[in-house]
């Protein structure tokens, strides 16, 4: 809870009012029945019709003012949840697109998506409730059994028997049910991952007839998490029916015992309807508390949950100057023996012991590690090409990962411009590259924002950009032209012309690194090969890196880097690779028939 707490302190004057007026509306409530029985057993019996209209009136305008005062406090209360979620979640946002590829694999996509959405909505529900549930539940309790003790000892003490065992009660179940709320949570994760992937392959699952196998999937899933949340709402609904239970037991005793004494005369009729009064508002004062624990138990995960991704440290924080390394070669593009493994994100786990930054940083040590790259060593001067290929996932994709510092490599080094890349500052890093990547993202925007994409780009930018990606033709046959809108994922535009537009994006800032990971692969052979020649004349000075599983792509590329299992089998142009490198040859043999050979 220290994690929500922490959030909340800069709006510490404002839950402080929202307490305030929570208690004078609290107290004014108390007051009601304690009129009610002054009405009943002191104003009645004088018969005085004005006396009764106005502690009547009494009633009224106590009862109006303790409405005021509860929509007041409810209303900031509203504001105060609302500003600190939008600072949790803004948080939160901006840790996940900045996490590091080995934590981000870590977490994954959908837990990421379930901590933004129903683990920000269980805080918010708690702060809210907490500030205006969390001083009236008590006080309703603490405030009703010490008004009925100035009434009546007697009867007061059975509250005073009653009230302790209800507290137990509550606060040992809420305890029980947060790890049930936790276990919810992780559900949660796991259908909105199965969700995302049926979602995102919706044409392969109707191409291939498969909705009952994706909503078996999906079913099974769901029925999981169900079986979870009914449990925790098992254990969570026990406190209500006991002490309604309870409550109802001392109820009872008190009418009974109650009668008896007014029937001796020894209590009055209106203390006996005061207590009537105050016992149901005891009762609403534990359900109350019993809703506030039941809260408390999911924000408790998931806070916890969000605490783990804010709270996770930067690993990909540069160099100092004294650790920065630096190279005498003249290559612009260095990979100095470089080993890489990817991390198994099946082996992270929480550990609920420990605070988020103790969590974060030990979340990711002991991984499996899945060995990817061993010893790639190459080098680029500036304004070369390059060309990568080879079987999929021999890991052409990882190369441009190690390049730009999505991940570290676990041994070697790599250098851009003579710096490492771990000395580059992130966003001066990354403000260097335009890169297509493998199943890259068309955002619902319109083309002319999809090339941009927030960059300080002018518009005849943005039109060069798309000329030179073979995309300007396509674009201006819309009738809004650069302004025509792409639906989620750019599903109203042809694999090719997806492809033309995220060309567009690379290009449209005239990078000094232009990465083309398998972005041609949509195009037909006339497309690729104009868009190569006009990549080749309008964007001379960038280092270009273009990784393919066609060959044509890449043959008249300065370099090319043959890739199997991880190492590098063919290193060369295509006319040495065609002499020394056998699976070069196999590919080129494979794609362009036997008489090209």
């Amino acid at each position: 809870m220290k994690f929500i707490f922490s959030y909340l302190k800069k709006y510490q004057k404002l839950v402080a009012a929202v307490m305030i007026i929570k208690l004078m509306g609290t107290l004014g409530e108390l007051m009601l029945p304690y009129v009610l029985e002054h009405l009943v057993d002191e104003v009645v019996p004088t018969r005085s019709i004005r006396q009764v209209f106005l502690w009547g009136g009494v009633m009224i305008l106590l009862a109006v003012l303790v409405r005021q005062l509860n929509v007041g406090a409810n209303r900031l209360s509203v504001r105060v949840a609302k500003e600190s979620i939008f600072e949790i979640r803004r948080d939160l946002f901006w840790k996940s697109i900045n996490l590091s590829g080995n934590k981000l694999d870590g977490f994954g996509l959908p837990s990421l998506n379930s901590r933004m959405t129903s683990d920000s909505y269980n805080v918010q529900s708690f702060i809210q409730s907490f500030q205006s549930l969390g001083i009236r539940a008590p006080i309703m309790l603490i405030g009703g059994i010490v008004i009925t003790l100035t009434m009546d000892v007697g009867l007061a003490s059975i509250l005073c028997i009653l009230a302790p065992i209800m507290i137990v009660v509550v606060v040992f179940v809420s305890m029980k049910g947060i790890p049930l709320y936790d276990k919810v949570q992780q559900s949660i994760d796991h259908i909105v991952r199965i969700m995302r992937e049926n979602i995102t392959g919706i044409r392969v699952v109707k191409a291939l007839s498969k909705e009952d196998y994706g909503t078996r999937r999906f079913g099974g899933a769901n029925h999981q998490m169900a079986e979870k949340e009914i449990k925790a709402g098992v254990v969570m609904a026990l406190p209500g029916p006991l002490m309604t239970l309870i409550l109802n037991i001392g109820l009872t005793i008190v009418v009974i015992i109650g009668a008896v004494q007014v029937n001796n005369g020894v209590t009055k009729p209106g203390v006996i309807l005061a207590f009537l009064t105050y016992f149901n508002m005891i009762l609403m004062g534990v359900m109350a508390l019993n809703r506030v624990f039941m809260l408390m138990s999911k924000a408790n995960a998931s806070a916890s949950r969000i605490a783990a991704v804010v709270g996770t440290a930067d690993d990909m924080v540069p160099l100092s100057d004294k650790e920065a390394f630096h190279t005498k070669r003249n290559e612009y593009i260095i990979f100095e023996h470089v080993n890489f493994s990817y991390g198994d994100e099946s082996d992270v786990k929480e550990d609920k012991d420990k605070s988020p930054k103790e969590v974060s940083s030990e979340w990711f040590d002991g991984m499996n590690r899945q060995k990817c790259l061993e010893d790639i060593d190459f080098s680029m001067k500036k304004g070369a090409s390059l060309g990568i290929i080879g079987a999929t996932g021999c890991g052409k994709t990882t190369i441009i990962n190690l390049l730009m510092r999505f991940y570290d490599a676990d041994e070697g080094r790599i250098f851009i411009d003579g710096k490492d890349v771990r000395t580059y500052d992130k966003d001066e890093l990354h403000q260097m590259f335009g890169v297509v990547f493998q199943n890259d993202v068309i955002f619902a925007d319109s083309l002319k924002e999809n090339i941009s994409f927030g960059r300080d780009v002018s518009m005849q930018e943005i039109e060069g950009a798309a000329a030179n990606a073979k995309a300007k033709g396509f674009i201006e046959e819309y009738e809004d032209s650069y302004d025509h809108r792409a639906v989620v994922h750019g599903a109203n535009l042809s694999g090719g012309q997806r492809q033309r537009v995220l060309i567009a994006r690379a290009l449209a800032a005239n990078p000094q690194i232009l990465i083309l990971d398998d972005s041609s692969s949509a195009l037909d052979y006339k497309t690729d090969a104009a868009l190569r020649k006009a990549i080749r004349e309008h964007h001379k000075s960038a280092t270009t890196i273009i990784v393919a599983q066609r060959i044509s792509s890449i043959m008249s590329l300065d370099d090319i880097i043959v890739l199997d299992e991880g190492r590098i089998i063919g290193h060369g142009t295509h006319q040495e690779l065609m002499a020394n490198c056998e699976m070069y040859r196999e590919i080129y043999k494979t794609q362009m028939g036997e008489q090209a050979v």
